[in-house]
Formats: structure tokens, C-alpha cells, sequence
């Protein structure tokens, strides 16, 4: 599938993605892609970013393509089961750890009861053998129940700005991949 047959949908984690994170910077390459915007970037409720996520897909005019990162990540794995036929597939970058999760007092409890049944779409899970966030056995996991491919991005951290993160090529690459399978 190329880039222009579909609507790509930028899910960004807790705080958002600034302007030189990899998602901003592939948001703005791309000409159908457009920013998931949540309620609350600073405190993320559960119910908010499901409702804003599904309700972005479901006026979205073309196959979605959903490209999220940390929190994103499992904001898309909640609302997997609501986002019907239209999402053809998920990027899915760093979701952090439940147990990280307990640790961030701002973000909704909810989040860190993350389902672990089969996504109804296509998917990748990106993972970082020394994301601070997430071990790389649990993202191993998580990808295995969900039905996602993994991709071991090696020692990269979070995969953010403060991990060296900014344009990230090796990711585009990647992603470029995954859309040829579509």
C-alpha cells in the first residue's frame, strides 16, 4: 500500500511529541498524515484517548494506518476493539511496561491493564533491547499476544528525542516495509 491510498493517523504518547521527535518530523513528510489530538496531553485518562482515537478514525475518509508511540501505543492496543474495519494497520513504538506506568502519577491506572488479545489489523511492535520504559522480554510478549510482528531495534532507548531519536531513517525504512505489506 503506498502512503497516498490511506489516512495515516500519528498517535504520540504522554506529553505529545515536540516538534523534533520522529513522529513530528514524519507527520510533516507525509502528505496524508494527520495528529491524533488528545484532550490532555499532561494527564491522560483512558476513556479520553480511546474516544478521541476512534472517534479520528472514524472520519477518516480512507484506510487508516495508525503509527503510535509509548502511551500512543496503548492507548491503540484499548481501543483495538472499537476502531472496526477501517484500520488496516499499526505501528506500534515502545509501549511502555505496566509496571512504568505505576510509577507516572499523572497518567489514568487504566492504561497499565493492557489487553493482550489478538489486534484486529496488521501490526508491528518497535522495541529497544534498553528502552528505560519497557523491558524488551515484555514487549516480546505483548507483540506474541497481540499477533504483531516484533522489530528489535537494538540498543536504542525509548525512541524518542532524548534517546538521539530525532528523524530516526532506520524507523521510515521500516515503516516503508510494513507499508509494502499491506
Amino acid at each position: 500500500m503506498r502512503t497516498s491510498d490511506c489516512d495515516i493517523l500519528f498517535v504520540p504518547g504522554y506529553q505529545n511529541s515536540g516538534p523534533d521527535h520522529w513522529q513530528s518530523r514524519w507527520q510533516q513528510r507525509l502528505s496524508t498524515a494527520r495528529r491524533v489530538e488528545m484532550p490532555d496531553w499532561e494527564q491522560p485518562m483512558l476513556t479520553e484517548w480511546t474516544e478521541a482515537l476512534v472517534s479520528a478514525v472514524h472520519i477518516a475518509t480512507k484506510p487508516v494506518v495508525l503509527v503510535a508511540h509509548s502511551l500512543g501505543s496503548l492507548c491503540v492496543v484499548h481501543a483495538a476493539p472499537a476502531l472496526g474495519k477501517q484500520v488496516v494497520g499499526a505501528v506500534l513504538v515502545c509501549p511502555p511496561s505496566e509496571g512504568s506506568l505505576l510509577d507516572i502519577a499523572s497518567i489514568d491506572l487504566r492504561f497499565a491493564r493492557v489487553p493482550r488479545a489478538p489486534l484486529p489489523f496488521k501490526s508491528v511492535l518497535v522495541a529497544s533491547s534498553n528502552d528505560p520504559y519497557c523491558p524488551l522480554i515484555e514487549a516480546e510478549e505483548w507483540a506474541a499476544a497481540w499477533g504483531a510482528d516484533i522489530l528489535n531495534a537494538g540498543e536504542s532507548g525509548h525512541i524518542n528525542t532524548d534517546s538521539g531519536h530525532g528523524p530516526w531513517p532506520e524507523g521510515l525504512m521500516s515503516f516503508a516495509g510494513f507499508m509494502g505489506k499491506l
